[in-house]
């Protein structure tokens, strides 16, 4: 039996929740062209954001440890593969479009710059005057324009309903400009699911690596209401934490987070009598939740990896030296921009040398900021 597009289509009808968002609805592409026979058009647009030169990139940038730190901790690209594993299994259990879901968890960091938040920071402060810079408009600036695979238009053409994910992907690290997209309206709840997702992912992983690193230390855990409840469920002591250890307790809180939210997302469906995507987005506010228990009980956990891991001297000194490395790297390209590459400079002439040399710097690794900056600044560099 062959399941092509329309089969596949029908069988989203029979399956799907009366909310959810099915691909024989989107509102469809910039560029009109002819949909897969065998993908619908929501995997198609999963497939292309997979393929694209913005999305390998994003294996050598930065989580929390600069790339070189060491091989086991989360990068941009591992982190984005968590979050799509997370949506999608949050996706599942509500009846929503899992490729949907996926393609905007693939996508929603591909605008992040080398050195994760802290290089954000550094070039929205370089653009002011010039436009400014933000993530979640850097992706969509990727999958629209940046990327060019196809002879007929810039970007992925990808479909309207993904593209309005990536752009009002919102955490509490970031938020959505979503002009162009309905700004009044919510987004779909594969869309706030993802968002979700973002948070769970970093929370649970962002600890994993903070312990794995030494910079937590496993006493610390009982501070945090959730922790010190969880390790006392699983009858682990810090004083006898050891990898296995750290490694249940991180999926262990990962299931808790995950099963949370589908309770809670399911209970303010059926009590805010959502029974169609138009009412999702016409909602006064976020339909994906955690229960209340749970909300407060983060807000202490994000506190704790606020205070004891991100202002961890050792990881504000590797910030320190991010915002010096891509300081130096944007002055020199907006000061003499014949020492960027042809294609840069071309891109100079009609989006102006400040966006064209914020785009190039976003697009970087990790690794190649900082051969860049020693090809630059240092002499004896001859890689």
């Amino acid at each position: 039996m062959l399941f092509d597009r329309l089969r596949l289509e029908a069988l989203e009808e029979q399956i799907l929740a009366p909310y959810a968002v099915r691909s024989s609805q989107t509102r469809g592409r910039a560029y009109p062209e002819p949909e897969s026979a065998y993908r619908t058009p929501f995997q198609k647009d999963r497939d292309r954001v997979n393929h694209t030169t913005a999305f390998r990139r994003l294996q050598y940038k930065t989580q929390v440890f600069v790339n070189f730190e060491g091989d086991y901790y989360r990068t941009r690209l591992t982190h984005t593969l968590e979050v799509a594993q997370v949506a999608r299994s949050i996706a599942r259990a509500l009846g929503l479009n899992l490729e949907l879901a996926e393609t905007i968890a693939f996508a929603h960091d591909l605008g992040h710059p080398p050195f994760g938040h802290a290089g954000e920071a550094v070039l929205n402060e370089l653009m002011q005057g010039h436009g400014g810079f933000d993530h979640n408009k850097q992706s969509l600036r990727i999958v629209t324009y940046l990327e060019e695979r196809y002879p007929g238009f810039r970007g992925l053409n990808l479909c309207w309903e993904s593209r309005e994910g990536i752009i009002k992907h919102e955490t509490r690290y970031d938020l959505p400009d979503a002009q162009g997209y309905e700004p009044h309206l919510r987004p779909s709840l594969e869309a706030q699911i993802v968002n979700l997702a973002d948070e769970i992912a970093y929370n649970a992983h962002d600890l994993d690596d903070g312990l794995r690193s030494g910079l937590l230390q496993p006493g610390q855990l009982l501070e945090v209401e959730l922790l010190k409840d969880l390790l006392k469920e699983l009858g682990l002591r810090p004083e006898g934490f050891d990898e296995l250890g750290r490694r249940t307790l991180v999926r262990e809180l990962l299931g808790l987070l995950i099963t949370d939210t589908i309770q809670a997302t399911h209970r303010l469906l059926v009590e805010n009598r959502i029974e169609s995507l138009q009412a999702v987005r016409q909602h006064n506010g976020p339909l994906a939740g955690y229960s209340s228990g749970l909300t407060r009980q983060l807000q202490d956990l994000r506190e704790f990896l606020y205070t004891h891991f991100y202002r961890h001297y050792y990881v504000v000194r590797q910030v320190s030296k991010s915002r010096f490395v891509l300081e130096r790297l944007f002055e020199a390209y907006t000061h003499d921009p014949k020492v960027l590459p042809p294609q840069v400079q071309r891109a100079a002439e009609s989006e102006g040398i400040h966006r064209a040399a914020c785009d190039y710097i976003a697009g970087m690794t990790d690794r190649f900021a900082l051969d860049e900056y020693a090809r630059l600044f240092e002499p004896e560099f001859h890689r």
